[in-house]
């Protein structure tokens, strides 16, 4: 397995997306608009294209437009088609899964920590994909135009508790893609993070590969490396030594939140990768030591939980919103914090 696989074998989220961008020769002859895409994008079938122009993926000149657009010489075209970047047979398993909501078109999840969304290297079985491909082998009654795998349009991480929605149907992965792709989504996250963070705020910085781990991210502030990142963040209670922060994400970018906030100085609490699983601060007293230490037992990861996740109902046009409860463990660690603030008032 080599370095560049092995970040949570799992995938970045904008690498969900393919975006193209083509523009016309001046001696173009005047052609319908799937055509045109059709001779240039060898890998991609009719109907993907038709789809994408039905969910108003396709711009011409920055406008929307429908499959029967004519193109003509100097047009500038782009198209966003979902793209699963890494190919795995995908084996149906019989995992339980907690389904916040279903209808024909997509479903939401709330993910467990320990499981990876994705089957990659090194973890081809067990995942949220393999159990979700089982609940859609199992649909009473298949959609329409039924997918027939689980789709994709954005990820967490393998110990990151919460919210995910994926598609069963390609017009609704073609429209969530273009959501995702647009941010135009509502996502927020809980965090418990290292020290006392006095005021709400927002961290922009480029996000890459480390050049000294390749196993984990960092932040790049002059934007030499990595692509554009921006996380906001709002205090949500304060344990002196900790701080719960609620974080809102414009971008997608892997290990987003806890790279972001290990370069202010914040790591998320037991987050061993970006050096959170270590006594930052507090007092150097046995009692505090064992006090940390069993707070770390309560979870298998960090402590990052996707709370809420809101999007447009890709046929309905409806906007839905849904909040997730933490997990038991995360929640279980607040009361401690809790206790252990009013205990030394």
């Amino acid at each position: 397995m080599s370095e560049d696989q092995d970040i949570d074998s799992e995938i970045e989220e904008a690498d969900l997306f393919e975006h193209h961008r083509f523009k016309a020769d001046p001696g173009q002859e005047v052609v319908r608009i799937d055509k045109f895409l059709l001779d240039r994008m060898a890998d991609t079938s009719r109907n993907k294209i038709q789809v994408a122009a039905k969910n108003g993926n396709i711009h011409v000149n920055g406008v929307i437009v429908k499959q029967n657009y004519r193109v003509k010489p100097g047009d500038e075209i782009a198209i966003v088609l979902p793209y699963p970047v890494r190919e795995f047979e995908l084996i149906a398993q019989d995992i339980p899964l907690e389904v916040i909501y279903e209808d024909a078109d997509l479903l939401v999840v709330n993910k467990p920590s320990n499981m990876v969304v994705h089957p990659g290297y090194g973890n081809y079985s067990g995942t949220l994909v393999n159990a979700l491909v089982y609940h859609f082998d199992h649909l009473p009654v298949r959609p329409a135009d039924y997918y027939g795998r689980p789709g994709l349009v954005h990820r967490i991480d393998k110990h990151t508790t919460g919210l995910l929605v994926i598609a069963k149907t390609e017009t609704a992965l073609n429209d969530l893609a273009k959501q995702f792709y647009e941010r135009t989504t509502e996502r927020r996250y809980y965090a418990l993070v290292w020290g006392d963070i006095d005021k709400d705020g927002t961290i922009m910085g480029h996000i890459g590969r480390s050049l000294k781990n390749r196993k984990v991210m960092t932040v790049f502030p002059d934007g030499a490396y990595g692509k554009p990142a921006i996380t906001h963040y709002k205090v949500l209670e304060r344990f002196g030594y900790v701080t719960l922060v609620e974080c809102k994400l414009e971008t997608g970018r892997t290990h987003q939140i806890r790279a972001h906030m290990q370069y202010i100085g914040h790591p998320l609490f037991n987050d061993f990768e970006y050096g959170g699983d270590k006594i930052l601060k507090g007092t150097k007293t046995s009692a505090y030591e064992k006090f940390i230490t069993n707070n770390f037992k309560l979870l298998t990861g960090q402590a990052l939980h996707a709370k809420t996740l809101g999007f447009i109902q890709p046929k309905t046009k409806q906007y839905l919103e849904f909040d997730s409860e933490l997990p038991q463990g995360f929640e279980s660690l607040l009361e401690r914090w809790r206790t252990y603030c009013s205990d030394i008032k």
